[in-house]
């Protein structure tokens, strides 16, 4: 499939009218089922732009915007190939060990509300395998169309597919198997738009995707951009707003 995209995002600074240093994890990789036909990121200011990688192996763009400015708008363009590998994640930049992901975070609390729901939803699995889609189609029947429910297990004041993909994490996990967060986009029929879910991973087959907000694994609707332990590790803009102008040399990576 190939996959149109054009996004905008309009960026506030924590503090408005002051330089600003951002980190956008805008940019997907390419990977066996996913090739990057063209990409552009464009600022509405004077900035000046460096790629990079995370510390998760994410491509990123580090924007440095050394005026004043109220708010930034980003806007990206591209288009992108992508095949349906079953959910199977193949070729993608892989620089951590999968141990790492058995890590919890703030945003993914092993609460014992959310260890019993995980461990009625895989009561009668069979393997890691059968465990992980039993998990990812029991939260989508029971949280996609009820938010207020999977609020409620997860302590938040609503829910959509970022929390959803938490509570996968968090369930994954609590399993002892290593599990992340995924950032990106997926096509509609109007549009693609911002989108997130989750990756699994498996001994003997690898890192598997789940979208909970759908209860299927990701198909070729789906273009992956960012990994991370939760949402504020894969999030697309990040950054700082500085009192006064820090020259690009200062400012770093």
């Amino acid at each position: 499939m190939r996959i149109a995209i054009e996004h905008q995002i309009v960026h506030s600074p924590p503090l408005r009218g002051r330089a600003v240093v951002q980190m956008l994890r805008l940019t997907p990789d390419n990977s066996d089922d996913q090739t990057v036909a063209h990409w552009r990121i464009d600022v509405d200011c004077d900035a000046r732009m460096r790629s990079g990688r995370d510390g998760f192996g994410n491509a990123v763009t580090m924007l440095y915007v050394e005026e004043r400015v109220d708010a930034v708008t980003i806007t990206v363009t591209g288009d992108v190939l992508t095949s349906d590998g079953h959910g199977i994640v193949r070729g993608s930049n892989e620089t951590l060990p999968p141990a790492l992901y058995l890590r919890g975070t703030a945003a993914t609390p092993a609460t014992e509300a959310i260890v019993a729901f995980v461990g009625e939803a895989v009561r009668d699995c069979d393997g890691p395998l059968a465990m992980l889609h039993a998990l990812n189609v029991t939260i989508h029947r029971r949280f996609a169309n009820d938010g207020e429910a999977a609020a409620e297990l997860l302590g938040s004041e609503e829910a959509g597919p970022c929390d959803l993909a938490h509570l996968f994490c968090t369930g994954a996990r609590s399993l002892g198997m290593p599990a992340r967060f995924v950032s990106g986009f997926v096509a509609q029929a109007d549009a693609a738009r911002p989108h997130c879910w989750a990756e699994a991973h498996v001994e003997e087959i690898g890192w598997i995707g789940f979208d909970p907000a759908i209860g299927l694994s990701p198909t070729d609707t789906h273009v992956r951009v960012a990994v991370a332990l939760d949402a504020a590790g894969a999030a697309p803009v990040a950054g700082e707003a500085w009192g006064d102008t820090m020259p690009l040399t200062e400012a770093g990576q």
